[in-house]
């Protein structure tokens, strides 16, 4: 039986309350990894008795949860019992014997997003409505990143981007994607027609799946990636963050000065019933901010004053 596994790296002294917010959301099990152990000595994991914890300074946590849940509905439950801690480094990945990323593509179908964009495992055919001189296609592997496109949230992105482009407002911009992931917004709005996209993430891992997931489309040129230190002090006409919804609030005045005036940016990884504080933060810098929900998921967009 397939697990979703959370793992993430705490300070020794912030152990036991990742441990108790991830016992509130229904973790099946937690066990800790001596972060500074070689990891390929299995007897650095410890799965401690009640009421120890790990004489560690530094460790790596992994919680499982069943197969079906939803990661970011998950981060959204952590964030709200502890807002506290920092879960911008929380990876997951699908736990069982056989690989997963290939387990990935073989049940994963191509999915059209609006008009023209399509998202397609790499190792499957193109379908026929896919095979249009004006289809967008992303040949998607998105190894340990998130971001596939089957989520609520990258999908209303993904809609976002797709009537941007039918609107022309992509045409030979550039594109901030905060919180890149896989890279799929980026490499979707370069392929709508963006002329370079710049992608941000605090995890390596997710900059690294970006860097390949481009020279797998043949955008690697078109793409710059980087952590978020590191981003340029620069203004962009087209900006969308599918990040957490306290994320969001934090980096307020941050996206709101990275978007060009009469830019357009795009905000999800929001909760149905989170919207209306960030439409509150967000309308001090941008008009006309229209709501689009899928589920239980809801994006934000809208245009940066020019005043």
């Amino acid at each position: 039986m397939p697990y979703l596994e959370l793992s993430l790296r705490c300070s020794e002294a912030d152990q036991p309350r990742y441990e108790r917010a991830l016992d509130d959301v229904g973790a099946l099990a937690v066990t800790l990894l001596d972060a500074d152990a070689d990891t390929g000595n299995e007897h650095a994991i410890l799965e401690p008795g009640v009421g120890e914890t790990p004489l560690w300074r530094s460790v790596v946590l992994s919680a499982l949860f069943p197969h079906d849940a939803d990661g970011l509905m998950l981060l959204a439950a952590l964030d709200a019992f502890d807002p506290g801690l920092d879960w911008s480094r929380v990876r997951f990945r699908s736990v069982e014997d056989e690989d997963w990323e290939r387990a990935w593509m073989d049940d994963y179908a191509p999915l059209q997003f609006g008009r023209r964009t399509w998202i397609v495992p790499w190792n499957q055919e193109l379908p026929e409505a896919a095979q249009g001189d004006d289809a967008a296609v992303i040949r998607l592997d998105p190894g340990l990143a998130f971001g596939s496109g089957t989520h609520p949230t990258t999908s209303l992105c993904l809609q976002w981007l797709d009537g941007l482009a039918d609107a022309g407002a992509l045409d030979g911009r550039r594109v901030l994607d905060y919180g890149c992931g896989s890279g799929i917004l980026a490499l979707a709005a370069l392929r709508l027609g963006a002329a370079h996209a710049t992608g941000v993430d605090n995890d390596p891992q997710a900059l690294a799946a970006s860097r390949d997931n481009a020279q797998r489309n043949g955008l690697a040129g078109s793409l710059s990636v980087c952590a978020p230190h590191e981003a340029p002090a620069d203004t962009w006409p087209v900006v969308v963050a599918n990040i957490l919804a306290s994320a969001l609030d934090e980096l307020a005045d941050s996206l709101a000065a990275r978007t060009a005036p009469g830019g357009r940016i795009a905000l999800s990884g929001i909760l149905h019933g989170q919207e209306a504080a960030l439409v509150e933060r967000y309308g001090r810098w941008f008009e006309g901010l229209a709501i689009a929900r899928e589920g239980d998921w809801v994006r934000i967009d809208g245009v940066r004053r020019r005043d």
